[in-house]
Protein backbone atom coordinates (compact mmCIF):
# COMPACT_ATOMS: atom_id res chain seq x y z
CA UNK A 1 0.00 0.00 0.00
CA UNK A 2 1.42 3.46 -1.05
CA UNK A 3 1.71 5.85 1.82
CA UNK A 4 2.78 8.72 0.35
CA UNK A 5 5.67 8.92 2.87
CA UNK A 6 9.76 7.46 2.04
CA UNK A 7 11.37 8.26 5.11
CA UNK A 8 13.20 5.29 5.65
CA UNK A 9 12.37 5.41 9.42
CA UNK A 10 8.98 4.29 8.50
CA UNK A 11 10.00 1.33 6.86
CA UNK A 12 12.10 -0.18 9.55
CA UNK A 13 9.80 -2.74 10.41
CA UNK A 14 9.63 -5.09 13.38
CA UNK A 15 13.19 -5.79 13.97
CA UNK A 16 13.64 -1.58 14.68
CA UNK A 17 10.52 -1.51 16.83
CA UNK A 18 12.28 -4.87 18.95
CA UNK A 19 15.93 -2.74 19.00
CA UNK A 20 14.15 0.15 20.55
CA UNK A 21 12.39 -1.94 23.55
CA UNK A 22 15.42 -1.03 26.41
CA UNK A 23 16.85 -4.04 27.71
CA UNK A 24 15.59 -2.48 31.39
CA UNK A 25 12.44 -2.85 30.26
CA UNK A 26 12.42 -5.90 29.27
CA UNK A 27 13.90 -7.57 32.28
CA UNK A 28 11.57 -5.84 34.36
CA UNK A 29 8.83 -7.35 32.27
CA UNK A 30 9.74 -10.27 33.30
CA UNK A 31 10.71 -9.90 36.82
CA UNK A 32 7.14 -8.51 37.63
CA UNK A 33 5.66 -11.53 35.44
CA UNK A 34 7.75 -13.80 37.83
CA UNK A 35 7.12 -12.32 41.22
CA UNK A 36 2.93 -12.57 39.85
CA UNK A 37 2.50 -15.31 37.93
CA UNK A 38 0.64 -17.03 40.44
CA UNK A 39 -1.90 -14.63 41.11
CA UNK A 40 -2.95 -14.01 37.52
CA UNK A 41 -6.13 -15.66 36.61
CA UNK A 42 -6.61 -17.39 33.45
CA UNK A 43 -10.08 -17.03 31.94
CA UNK A 44 -11.61 -19.43 29.46
CA UNK A 45 -15.03 -19.60 28.32
CA UNK A 46 -17.07 -21.31 25.31
CA UNK A 47 -20.63 -20.47 23.47
CA UNK A 48 -23.54 -21.84 22.62
CA UNK A 49 -25.51 -20.84 19.63
CA UNK A 50 -26.91 -17.57 21.07
CA UNK A 51 -23.85 -15.99 22.21
CA UNK A 52 -24.35 -16.63 25.95
CA UNK A 53 -20.83 -17.71 27.48
CA UNK A 54 -20.56 -21.12 29.11
CA UNK A 55 -17.28 -21.93 31.66
CA UNK A 56 -15.39 -24.38 30.58
CA UNK A 57 -14.80 -26.19 33.71
CA UNK A 58 -18.24 -25.97 35.16
CA UNK A 59 -20.34 -25.36 32.10
CA UNK A 60 -22.52 -22.59 34.33
CA UNK A 61 -23.84 -20.59 31.47
CA UNK A 62 -22.42 -17.35 32.52
CA UNK A 63 -25.54 -14.78 31.83
CA UNK A 64 -25.49 -11.38 30.33
CA UNK A 65 -25.79 -8.59 32.41
CA UNK A 66 -28.33 -5.70 31.38
CA UNK A 67 -25.49 -3.53 29.68
CA UNK A 68 -24.35 -6.73 27.39
CA UNK A 69 -21.80 -7.53 29.88
CA UNK A 70 -21.28 -11.56 30.67
CA UNK A 71 -19.19 -13.18 33.56
CA UNK A 72 -17.23 -16.13 33.56
CA UNK A 73 -15.49 -18.29 36.58
CA UNK A 74 -12.38 -18.44 35.05
CA UNK A 75 -11.33 -21.88 34.64
CA UNK A 76 -8.52 -22.91 33.20
CA UNK A 77 -8.68 -25.14 29.60
CA UNK A 78 -5.47 -26.56 27.87
CA UNK A 79 -7.90 -27.55 24.80
CA UNK A 80 -5.89 -26.41 21.64
CA UNK A 81 -7.87 -23.74 19.78
CA UNK A 82 -8.85 -24.35 16.59
CA UNK A 83 -7.14 -23.55 13.25
CA UNK A 84 -9.35 -20.76 11.35
CA UNK A 85 -8.44 -19.30 7.93
CA UNK A 86 -6.56 -15.48 8.27
CA UNK A 87 -8.99 -14.68 5.27
CA UNK A 88 -9.19 -12.38 1.89
CA UNK A 89 -7.34 -9.57 4.38
CA UNK A 90 -4.31 -10.54 6.47
CA UNK A 91 -1.97 -7.85 5.81
CA UNK A 92 0.61 -10.26 7.05
CA UNK A 93 2.46 -10.62 3.07
CA UNK A 94 1.16 -13.74 2.15
CA UNK A 95 -2.08 -11.92 0.40
CA UNK A 96 -0.06 -8.64 -0.50
CA UNK A 97 -0.11 -5.92 1.73
CA UNK A 98 2.11 -6.62 5.09
CA UNK A 99 1.63 -4.44 8.28
CA UNK A 100 4.27 -6.52 9.25
CA UNK A 101 7.14 -4.57 8.25
CA UNK A 102 5.91 -1.20 9.17
CA UNK A 103 7.83 0.79 11.82
CA UNK A 104 5.61 0.66 14.85
CA UNK A 105 3.83 -2.27 14.37
CA UNK A 106 4.47 -3.42 17.73
CA UNK A 107 2.22 -1.25 19.83
CA UNK A 108 -0.93 -1.76 22.39
CA UNK A 109 -3.19 0.70 20.51
CA UNK A 110 -4.03 -0.20 17.49
CA UNK A 111 -6.88 2.43 16.78
CA UNK A 112 -4.60 4.29 15.06
CA UNK A 113 -2.42 4.47 11.53
CA UNK A 114 0.77 4.20 11.56
CA UNK A 115 4.28 4.66 9.02
CA UNK A 116 3.51 8.01 8.00
CA UNK A 117 0.16 7.65 7.22
CA UNK A 118 -2.79 9.67 9.54
CA UNK A 119 -5.93 7.97 10.50
CA UNK A 120 -8.32 6.67 13.66
CA UNK A 121 -10.89 3.95 13.81
CA UNK A 122 -14.07 5.33 15.15
CA UNK A 123 -15.92 3.00 17.18
CA UNK A 124 -17.37 1.70 20.95
CA UNK A 125 -13.84 1.01 22.94
CA UNK A 126 -13.03 -2.66 23.59
CA UNK A 127 -9.51 -4.13 24.65
CA UNK A 128 -8.66 -8.08 23.83
CA UNK A 129 -6.51 -9.51 26.02
CA UNK A 130 -5.26 -13.10 24.88
CA UNK A 131 -3.02 -15.70 27.58
CA UNK A 132 -1.47 -17.81 24.97
CA UNK A 133 -0.55 -21.42 26.77
CA UNK A 134 1.08 -24.29 25.49
CA UNK A 135 -1.72 -27.10 24.92
CA UNK A 136 0.55 -29.89 25.91
CA UNK A 137 1.52 -27.95 29.82
CA UNK A 138 -0.41 -25.26 29.71
CA UNK A 139 2.47 -23.66 30.50
CA UNK A 140 2.43 -19.63 29.27
CA UNK A 141 4.39 -19.08 26.18
CA UNK A 142 6.53 -16.51 26.77
CA UNK A 143 7.93 -14.22 24.32
CA UNK A 144 5.87 -15.28 21.44
CA UNK A 145 4.31 -12.51 19.07
CA UNK A 146 0.87 -11.91 18.73
CA UNK A 147 -0.54 -10.45 15.57
CA UNK A 148 -4.33 -9.14 15.59
CA UNK A 149 -6.21 -7.52 13.48
CA UNK A 150 -9.94 -6.79 12.30
CA UNK A 151 -12.36 -4.80 10.50
CA UNK A 152 -13.18 -1.38 11.16
CA UNK A 153 -17.25 0.03 12.62
CA UNK A 154 -18.06 -0.57 8.86
CA UNK A 155 -17.09 -3.62 7.77
CA UNK A 156 -13.71 -2.28 5.98
CA UNK A 157 -10.31 -3.77 6.74
CA UNK A 158 -7.08 -1.39 6.59
CA UNK A 159 -5.23 -1.43 3.88
CA UNK A 160 -7.35 -3.39 1.20
CA UNK A 161 -10.98 -2.11 1.55
CA UNK A 162 -13.30 0.97 1.17
CA UNK A 163 -12.10 3.83 2.65
CA UNK A 164 -9.75 2.04 4.89
CA UNK A 165 -8.00 0.81 2.09
CA UNK A 166 -5.73 3.99 2.84
CA UNK A 167 -5.18 2.95 6.60
CA UNK A 168 -3.01 0.55 8.39
CA UNK A 169 -4.85 0.47 11.64
CA UNK A 170 -6.39 -2.02 13.51
CA UNK A 171 -3.58 -4.04 13.10
CA UNK A 172 -0.71 -4.56 15.52
CA UNK A 173 1.77 -6.73 17.39
CA UNK A 174 2.49 -7.61 20.65
CA UNK A 175 5.01 -9.68 22.12
CA UNK A 176 3.67 -12.37 25.49
CA UNK A 177 4.76 -11.60 28.54
CA UNK A 178 5.79 -14.00 31.71
CA UNK A 179 1.89 -14.57 31.94
CA UNK A 180 1.76 -15.35 27.95
CA UNK A 181 -0.66 -12.35 27.84
CA UNK A 182 -1.08 -9.48 25.76
CA UNK A 183 -3.38 -6.80 25.33
CA UNK A 184 -4.81 -4.69 22.65
CA UNK A 185 -6.61 -1.03 22.59
CA UNK A 186 -8.84 -1.37 19.68
CA UNK A 187 -12.53 -0.32 18.92
CA UNK A 188 -15.80 -3.03 18.59
CA UNK A 189 -15.90 -4.29 15.22
CA UNK A 190 -18.64 -4.32 13.16
CA UNK A 191 -20.97 -7.22 11.75
CA UNK A 192 -20.44 -7.59 7.69
CA UNK A 193 -23.39 -9.28 5.71
CA UNK A 194 -22.04 -13.65 5.83
CA UNK A 195 -20.09 -13.73 8.75
CA UNK A 196 -20.52 -13.46 12.97
CA UNK A 197 -18.44 -10.34 14.73
CA UNK A 198 -15.23 -11.60 14.46
CA UNK A 199 -11.19 -10.75 15.10
CA UNK A 200 -8.76 -12.19 13.66
CA UNK A 201 -5.19 -13.34 15.42
CA UNK A 202 -1.93 -15.63 14.42
CA UNK A 203 0.72 -16.39 16.66
CA UNK A 204 4.46 -16.67 15.76
CA UNK A 205 7.25 -18.63 17.89
CA UNK A 206 9.20 -15.22 18.51
CA UNK A 207 9.17 -11.59 17.60
CA UNK A 208 11.83 -12.39 15.07
CA UNK A 209 9.66 -14.60 13.17
CA UNK A 210 6.45 -12.30 12.74
CA UNK A 211 7.56 -10.16 9.66
CA UNK A 212 5.53 -12.86 6.73
CA UNK A 213 2.34 -15.00 7.56
CA UNK A 214 4.03 -18.06 6.33
CA UNK A 215 6.16 -18.15 9.48
CA UNK A 216 3.18 -18.09 11.92
CA UNK A 217 2.73 -21.12 14.00
CA UNK A 218 -0.96 -20.97 15.04
CA UNK A 219 -3.86 -18.87 13.40
CA UNK A 220 -7.39 -18.71 14.62
CA UNK A 221 -10.50 -15.88 15.10
CA UNK A 222 -12.32 -14.88 18.52
CA UNK A 223 -15.70 -15.00 18.35
CA UNK A 224 -17.82 -12.00 19.99
CA UNK A 225 -21.07 -12.60 22.19
CA UNK A 226 -24.04 -11.77 20.73
CA UNK A 227 -25.15 -9.88 24.17
CA UNK A 228 -22.23 -7.37 23.79
CA UNK A 229 -22.88 -6.56 20.18
CA UNK A 230 -26.70 -6.06 20.45
CA UNK A 231 -25.61 -3.41 22.60
CA UNK A 232 -23.22 -1.83 20.86
CA UNK A 233 -24.80 -1.68 17.63
CA UNK A 234 -27.51 -0.33 18.83
CA UNK A 235 -25.28 2.98 18.32
CA UNK A 236 -24.92 5.46 15.99
CA UNK A 237 -22.41 4.58 13.27
CA UNK A 238 -23.35 0.47 13.72
CA UNK A 239 -26.70 0.72 12.23
CA UNK A 240 -25.50 -2.04 9.15
CA UNK A 241 -24.49 -4.19 11.96
CA UNK A 242 -27.74 -4.65 12.51
CA UNK A 243 -29.01 -6.22 9.74
CA UNK A 244 -26.72 -8.17 9.25
CA UNK A 245 -26.00 -9.93 12.67
CA UNK A 246 -30.12 -10.84 12.54
CA UNK A 247 -29.30 -13.08 9.30
CA UNK A 248 -26.23 -14.77 10.57
CA UNK A 249 -25.79 -17.38 13.86
CA UNK A 250 -22.57 -18.93 15.05
CA UNK A 251 -24.29 -22.23 14.21
CA UNK A 252 -24.64 -21.02 10.38
CA UNK A 253 -21.28 -19.05 10.59
CA UNK A 254 -18.44 -20.25 7.52
CA UNK A 255 -15.97 -20.57 10.33
CA UNK A 256 -17.58 -20.77 13.46
CA UNK A 257 -20.50 -23.74 12.50
CA UNK A 258 -18.27 -26.37 13.67
CA UNK A 259 -17.90 -25.21 17.25
CA UNK A 260 -16.97 -21.88 19.05
CA UNK A 261 -16.71 -23.01 22.30
CA UNK A 262 -12.94 -22.16 22.61
CA UNK A 263 -13.23 -19.42 20.32
CA UNK A 264 -15.87 -16.93 22.53
CA UNK A 265 -14.21 -14.55 25.01
CA UNK A 266 -15.51 -13.37 28.31
CA UNK A 267 -16.52 -9.71 27.48
CA UNK A 268 -17.66 -7.37 30.65
CA UNK A 269 -17.74 -3.55 30.21
CA UNK A 270 -20.51 -0.78 29.01
CA UNK A 271 -20.56 1.72 26.04
CA UNK A 272 -19.92 4.08 28.35
CA UNK A 273 -17.01 3.04 29.97
CA UNK A 274 -15.63 0.50 27.36
CA UNK A 275 -15.93 -3.38 26.74
CA UNK A 276 -13.19 -5.42 27.37
CA UNK A 277 -12.70 -9.42 26.06
CA UNK A 278 -10.65 -11.78 27.52
CA UNK A 279 -9.74 -15.32 26.13
CA UNK A 280 -7.47 -18.50 26.40
CA UNK A 281 -5.70 -19.47 23.64
CA UNK A 282 -3.81 -23.00 23.67
CA UNK A 283 -1.88 -24.15 20.87
CA UNK A 284 0.69 -26.54 20.22
CA UNK A 285 4.01 -25.05 20.94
Amino acid sequence: MATGEDDHAHHQGLAHDLRVLSRRRMLGMVARGAAGLSLIPVLSSCSGDDGATVDAGTGVDASAGADGSTVDSGAVSCSTIPTETAGPYPGDGTNGANALTLSGIVRSDITTSIGGVSGTAAGVPLTVTLTLLDSTTCAPLVGYAIYLWHCDRDGNYSMYTGAAASQNYLRGVQITDSAGQVTFTTIFPACYSGRWPHIHFEMYASAAAATNGSAKVAVSQLALPKAACDTVYAQTGYSTSVSNLANVTLASDNVFSDGSTLQVPTVTGSVAAGYAAALTVAIRA
